[in-house]
């Protein structure tokens, strides 16, 4: 029988973290994670992946508009970068001194806050 508590996946990614994008049309840009929709594993990352959305005209605006906004990109397609050096890795968690799991960076080992 299939368990139907406490499923949710656990990302390596979190809203506030600096990424760079490793595929799609803006590869190898560096910016920050607006949002995480973990249900989907998506990321919305300031300044990317920017789409045009036509906007009807109505009465407070006759001409209509195109709004410019970002869309999500899947999980896969960004990689954390490290708070030390700077550069793209792996995350991991480990147990810290208060018994509670932490991310750290595989590349330097140093603990991501």
């Amino acid at each position: 029988m299939e368990r139907k508590f406490n499923t949710q996946t656990k990302l390596k990614v979190r809203k506030g973290d600096t990424v760079r994008i490793i595929a799609g049309d803006d590869k190898g840009k560096e910016g920050k994670v607006l949002e995480v929709n973990v249900e989907k594993k998506r990321v919305v990352v300031e300044g990317f992946n920017i789409v045009k959305k036509h906007q009807k005209p109505t009465a407070g605006k006759p001409e209509g508009e195109i709004k410019k906004t970002e869309a999500p990109i899947h999980i896969s397609n960004v990689m954390l970068l490290d708070p030390a050096s700077g550069k793209p890795t792996r995350v991991g968690r480990k147990l810290n001194e208060k018994g509670k799991l932490q991310r750290y960076a595989k590349k330097t080992g140093q603990l991501i806050k």
